[in-house]
């Protein structure tokens, strides 16, 4: 992880200054409007080049060549259409089951898998796919990137954990915080005009994007897993935004003339059959009061009630309160005492106590000791360096200074309980997988799903998964998707 910069606000503000002075404004491309714009298009560019960086090295790919080269291709032609046509876009599948899809300065936008196994059609698709665009063309992150920085807020997050954490952890980086900026009301609708805009001029049906938000309201995907927001955490849904939508596609589908507009349900199906759904246990996983990493063969303990996020490059784990935290990453170093001795010159620690020990049989560096967080405070951090198979795993746990006594077990008890995990049975697991059934002969979508083996207390959960109601008639050879 790279280190957090951090700007007094003082610096902030002068910063802004000068940036005011020379981009205090820029015309919009989409509604022709100057407005308030501290980024040019070229920082805008770099900003986003910076950023998924960072969002691939915290959550991510999907790697599934065929999937990422069908967005991509469907993403080039729609950006040909869009109000900045020569900016160059990319498209990114994040291996993670939230629910979201989104979009940074500069043309990045992303689909996690969990939105893709949501997704029913290649309608809804492009809907989707024009909303985020319309969020990069109407540079809506840009401009809200440029009243926190006048504000003198910066983008970080601290309250994924608590803001000194994340000062000294660097668990969450400067451009990813942008993430975790909600979009207003009024740039939630432009976005779906613009969606609809986009999409009805590629050809597709965009009433199938109203179809699919009220799936995510059936589904209120507002969860936080793997430390990625849900939809609804980033997009706040506007006040008839279903009706809204219906509405904008009948002006756009009377103003074009077409007669017939594009849905593609089998064609979208068949390249989302066999996604990984759910989370995937390879990576890691949590059963009763452990962590078990099949892929790394590891586990360890994980302290009751806490919270645990897991992502591509560590562990997060929360106390309930949010008094204590602990953190799993990959330390730097060719030994324990060398990644214990370069934590402490990186994070400038005032060392309490230091000592080699063995955790399970593993040559460890166990160091106490004290970090800034601020001018007058710092917190107290419990740190392990445990050698396993030449790679150094470096567990970090911090509370306040004052509160360390109080949490010292706890933090002991998982540290000291990392262990190589030799279990086949916690090695051997598979993730879900999403496929497609056919159905026989017609009937309603419950009868079928009965006669499938769905459990009762499963139906309603995968009619929503199909974006269908569980009375609607379905018709012979329609194709369903299953959770096998």
């Amino acid at each position: 992880m790279n280190d957090r910069h951090f700007i007094r606000p003082v610096a902030l503000f002068m910063a802004a200054s000068i940036l005011m002075t020379l981009v205090a404004c820029a015309v919009n491309p989409v509604t022709g409007k100057s407005e308030f714009m501290l980024l040019s298009v070229q920082e805008e560019i770099s900003l986003g080049k910076e950023t998924d960086g960072q969002i691939i090295q915290m959550y991510g790919l999907y790697e599934d060549p065929a999937l990422s080269a069908y967005l991509t291709d469907l993403g080039e032609r729609m950006g040909t259409l869009t109000h900045r046509p020569d900016l160059k876009y990319y498209y990114k599948v994040l291996d993670t089951p939230v629910i979201n899809a989104f979009a940074v300065p500069g043309g990045y936008v992303y689909f996690t898998r969990g939105i893709l196994s949501y997704l029913n059609n290649e309608a809804e698709l492009a809907g989707v796919m024009g909303h985020e665009l319309g969020h990069v063309n109407a540079r809506h992150s840009a401009r809200q990137y440029s009243r926190a920085m006048l504000a003198g807020l910066g983008l970080g997050i601290g309250s994924l954990v608590s803001e000194d954490f994340a000062k000294i952890s660097g668990i969450v980086q400067f451009g990813v915080g942008m993430l975790f900026l909600r979009f207003s009301r009024d740039d939630e609708r432009q976005a779906d005009d613009l969606g609809v805009e986009y999409s009805s001029k590629m050809g597709y049906d965009s009433n199938h994007m109203a179809a699919f938000f009220e799936t995510l309201e059936r589904l209120n995907p507002g969860s936080d897993l793997k430390g990625l927001p849900g939809w609804f955490s980033t997009h706040p849904s506007p006040v008839d935004r279903v009706a809204a939508v219906k509405n904008k596609t009948a002006e756009w589908q009377q103003q074009l003339g077409k007669s017939q507009y594009a849905v593609n349900r089998n064609s979208y199906l068949e390249k989302i059959d066999g996604i990984v759904y759910g989370e995937d246990p390879r990576q890691g996983y949590v059963e009763g009061n452990a962590f078990y990493h099949p892929q790394l063969r590891f586990m360890f303990p994980v302290p009751s009630d806490w919270s645990l996020t897991n992502m591509p490059t560590q562990v997060q784990m929360v106390s309930k309160n949010e008094e204590a935290a602990i953190i799993l990453t990959l330390g730097e170093g060719d030994s324990p005492s060398d990644a214990a001795q370069k934590f402490i010159e990186n994070s400038k620690a005032v060392v309490q106590s230091s000592n080699t020990i063995r955790v399970h049989g593993l040559t460890t560096q166990k160091v106490i000791s004290d970090l800034q967080a601020s001018e007058q405070e710092y917190i107290r951090a419990m740190s392990y360096f445990i050698e396993k198979e030449n790679i150094i795993y470096a567990f970090h746990g911090f509370t306040a200074k004052n509160d360390f006594s109080k949490y010292t077990s706890t933090l002991a008890n998982t540290m000291d309980g990392f262990q190589v995990l030799t279990d086949p049975a916690k090695i051997n697991v598979k993730p879900e997988h999403l496929v497609l059934r056919r159905v026989e002969r017609r009937n309603n979508l419950r009868s079928i799903l009965q006669g499938w083996g769905v459990p009762d207390d499963k139906l309603e959960y995968m009619a929503i998964l199909n974006g269908m109601q569980l009375d609607d008639t379905i018709l012979a050879n329609t194709r369903l998707k299953m959770i096998k």
